[in-house]
């Protein structure tokens, strides 16, 4: 075997990158995970989690993480802050991983880089982003106290962070371009309850509005085509993600979404390289598919480092 190789390399560091880490750390493998930003992903901007087992009261997002890395990190993963940037076989065993702190070998990969939120892509999201439109109301919220905002998008996340956002601002509008929402009942039924929160059904933005800072948004009724004009102070979008994988066109087989494709042991069509979490093609995205992704990712890669 190579000395100067790890037995894995974990690229991202959201809860899949973790539990893989905290896996393959506890099999004495030597590990090296690298996170190019911030720990946790996506989690870390959620409030508070509620349907994560074992949690009755629910956690933080930053709590699971944080309290995720101690583990991890407690049987020795070792956690580098760095961005990785191409990947290549070596002599059909080994894989360089070239990134922003240098290049690192290792006997096997397993890639777990997240996604990151869907641009709206209407005139002035570009312009104004960090002015008025944001992705993040955990991140943002204090700086829309008392104020009207909009969230664009019906899915879990942006009727969670509409919830979220009612604590604080004085009103917020939930434009959505169909006429039911995509989110589970309970969340439904907790913004249908919420007096801060009305719809706008059948709706897409067409452009956001503001100089400095936003004014307000340009909209467009699906249904029979009318323009009207809403004044909010600011706008949260969440209208899906994309997988963190446009370093990868070309390595491995990706979907038309640039999801990564994997077979049930979270194995790529390149030996030794596993994907694990968001960034795989999959039913369902949920911290909890992402920590099972994390864990076949992790023995499987065990079990092809042993074949060294």
């Amino acid at each position: 075997m190579t000395s100067d190789a790890y037995d894995v390399i974990i690229i991202g560091g959201g809860p899949a990158g973790l539990t893989a880490g905290l896996y393959t750390s506890r099999a004495r493998l030597t590990t090296l995970l690298l996170e190019k930003s911030a720990l946790g992903g996506q989690v870390i901007k959620t409030e508070r989690i509620e349907n994560y087992p074992g949690f009755v009261s629910s956690i933080s997002g930053f709590e699971l993480i944080h309290n995720l890395e101690e583990q991890a990190k407690g049987f020795g993963l070792t956690i580098t802050s760095a961005a990785a940037e191409s990947i290549t076989p070596i002599n059909g065993r080994l894989i360089k991983v070239a990134s922003s702190e240098g290049e690192f070998r290792t006997r096997s990969l397993i890639i777990a880089t997240g996604s990151e939120p869907r641009l709206l892509g209407a005139p002035g999201e570009e312009r104004l982003t960090g002015r008025g439109v944001s992705y993040c109301a955990t991140c943002d919220r204090a700086f829309f106290r008392e104020k009207e905002v909009a969230v664009v998008g019906g899915g879990d996340a942006a009727i969670e962070e509409a919830l979220f956002l009612s604590r604080l601002v004085r009103k917020v509008h939930i434009i959505h371009r169909r006429d039911q929402l995509r989110a589970v009942q309970i969340l439904q039924e907790r913004a249908r309850a919420e007096s801060k929160i009305s719809f706008v059904w059948n709706t897409v933005v067409e452009e956001i509005l503001g100089d400095a800072r936003v004014s307000g948004l340009r909209l467009k009724n699906l249904k029979d085509g009318t323009a009207s004009t809403l004044t909010v102070d600011g706008v949260f979008i969440y209208v899906g993600l994309r997988p963190n994988t446009g370093w990868l066109a070309g390595l491995i087989p990706l979907t038309d979404d640039g999801l990564i494709v994997t077979n049930d042991l979270m194995e790529t069509t390149l030996p030794g390289v596993f994907a694990a979490g968001d960034v795989r093609k999959k039913l369902l995205r949920q911290i909890t598919t992402a920590v099972g992704d994390g864990a076949t990712a992790a023995f499987a890669a065990e079990k092809y480092v042993q074949t060294f």
